[in-house]
């Protein structure tokens, strides 16, 4: 047993270190928040730099995708379902042929299948604790104020209810657990509170609604649309929060909500569209003029807008159904993109027009297209509403983004290219790297504009979870074999003789004299030893305490 404890030992310290290294991995690649105050150490506590962090401070998570029972196959069914097929058709087949095929198709479909279901469920559980790993360690180290899970919460819209429920339960008892859907009280009508009083929005998980949660505009019903508001919130809302500042007015930051499954068309539901184009015509008439430079907006949605082929993963596709409705898209059409753009934000690009074109601050971000992209939206300068007409938005990477904001300008005071930052979330599934991205916004105190900043941290592949915890796992088993193997060894040992210890005082030794059998019993047999007395042959008796010779008469 000796090896055994040994590797017991080595196990237990890579256990000890792998876990450590796992739990704090957001520490490790030094992921936090992007600060207003970048000569402050990140690790600065706001009590003694109330500037060092972010007011907002935004948690994003894209595409989760949870899976269930229609990615496990039907052990029973599968098993025997070729059996029976060749039972059935060979009735005039050779009887040892026919069995030994069905044990052939039993074994495959049947045993390997029931191995294969079993690693598909463990990998289930193990999915859902991977992300919960990922939600809980951001949360835990990095201190944002919300979080964000930008669509596709669920594997498929085309699950029903019952699975459906289940793939709920999970993602709040599992994967967000602790996690609160937001209320109905905040999205039925627009609502304004101060950032920060509420610490409820710490916990609250902001969803939106995705192609496999409620489906595109081709497949989206009342039904489905009801049960994810049921289980995760509204798709349509908005709310404003006001920051106070020490310099005088307030700032107010705007979070918008948009559902963008059924902006396009043709749509399955009208009725469903025109509720959406309702939400988004509401949105930009609540906005304040583009000239209010103290408000920021924050989209969040769940497709990409329109961009040119080559600037992300994914290029512009629409492909449509037998009924000639949408079934999938890769991003919003360009009418919708420019809707959103030009309405929402309030970019023009003429610099005649308020505040020169340049439209509202603010920040879009997005999932959908699990590769991941970040880019800036911009528009060329225009003089006069004449040119409008050939004027197009283009896109490009938002790392060469800083070459447009100082292009050619058509006036001396209009410094930057008009346009508008879009952040697409890489998925956080393991196979992407578990991705998350932690945005900031606050109050430029040089330009009193808001800025917003994104930084993005990776947990790594999901087989490094799984290598860990079946690392401690394997730890764990060998420590609890070699502990009830001692356990055992030591019950089965013969009590030890225990020693009563003595006075310190010396104690004499006493001699013995032993005791003879005859001095018992004069009948024994057991033969005396030898008497210096013997030589008298009994004719000695005792006197005074002294022997003397008997006289003989």
């Amino acid at each position: 047993m000796l090896w055994l404890r040994r590797v017991f030992y080595v196990l237990l310290i890579a256990s000890f270190i792998s876990f450590a290294l796992l739990h704090n991995y957001s520490a490790i690649q030094d992921c936090h928040f992007p600060s207003p105050s970048p000569r402050v150490p990140r690790w600065t506590p706001r009590f003694i730099s109330p500037q060092s962090q972010a007011p907002f401070r935004l948690l994003a998570f894209g595409d989760p995708q949870l899976e269930g029972d229609t990615s496990i196959p039907n052990v029973i069914r599968d098993s025997y379902r070729p059996s029976k097929l060749r039972l059935r058709l060979s009735q005039n087949r050779n009887p040892i042929k026919v069995l030994l095929e069905a044990v052939t198709d039993f074994f495959q479909y049947g045993i390997l299948g029931a191995l294969y279901k079993l690693r598909k469920q463990a990998d289930l559980i193990g999915n859902d604790y991977y992300l919960a790993h990922i939600y809980q360690t951001l949360q835990r180290q990095t201190d944002p104020t919300h979080v964000t899970v930008l669509g596709d919460l669920l594997g498929s819209q085309w699950i029903d209810d019952t699975e459906f429920e289940r793939r709920a339960r999970r993602y709040w008892k599992r994967v967000f657990k602790n996690g609160i859907r937001v209320e109905d009280e905040i999205t039925e009508e627009p609502t304004m509170e101060v950032l920060g009083e509420d610490k409820s929005w710490k916990q609250r998980i902001i969803n939106i609604a995705g192609n496999h949660d409620i489906g595109y505009a081709g497949d989206l019903t009342k039904a489905r649309l009801a049960r994810f508001e049921r289980a995760f919130g509204a798709p349509n809302w908005e709310i404003v929060f006001q920051v106070p500042s020490d310099r005088g007015d307030p700032a107010y930051l705007r979070l918008i909500i948009l559902n963008s499954m059924n902006l396009d068309t043709p749509a399955l539901d009208g009725n469903l569209q025109s509720q959406t184009y309702k939400s988004l015509n509401d949105i930009i008439t609540r906005s304040e003029a583009v000239e209010n430079r103290s408000v920021g907006t924050i989209l969040l949605t769940h497709i990409p807008l329109h961009k040119q082929e080559g600037v992300c993963a994914d290029a512009p596709y629409f492909s449509y159904g037998s009924n000639g409705h949408i079934r999938e898209q890769n991003h919003l059409s360009e009418h919708s993109s420019r809707s959103i753009l030009e309405g929402v934000f309030g970019i023009s690009g003429n610099t005649r027009a308020p505040y020169h074109g340049l439209g509202r601050k603010g920040i879009i971000i997005n999932g959908h297209d699990h590769e991941g992209c970040d880019v800036w939206h911009y528009l060329p300068r225009i003089s006069s509403e004449a040119d409008a007409s050939s004027r197009q938005w283009n896109a490009s990477r938002y790392e060469d983004s800083f070459l447009l904001t100082r292009a050619t300008t058509v006036q001396k005071d209009d410094q930057y290219m008009p346009g508008i930052r879009e952040v697409t979330l890489r998925s956080m599934m393991g196979e992407y790297g578990g991705w998350a991205y932690l945005v900031s916004g606050w109050v430029d105190n040089k330009t009193n504009e808001w800025r917003f900043e994104v930084s993005k941290c990776s947990a790594g592949v999901q087989h490094i979870w799984w290598a860990v915890h079946i690392l401690v796992l394997a730890t764990a088993g060998i420590g609890g074999f070699l502990g009830i193997s001692s356990l055992l060894g030591s019950s089965s040992k013969p009590a030890a003789s225990v020693s009563i210890p003595t006075a310190h005082k010396r104690v004499p030794s006493i001699t013995l004299t032993p005791v003879y059998e005859d001095a018992i019993s004069p009948t024994s047999s057991v033969p005396r030893p030898p008497s210096p007395f013997d030589h008298f042959n009994g004719n000695m008796e005792m006197s005074g305490g002294r022997a003397r010779r008997r006289r003989s008469s």
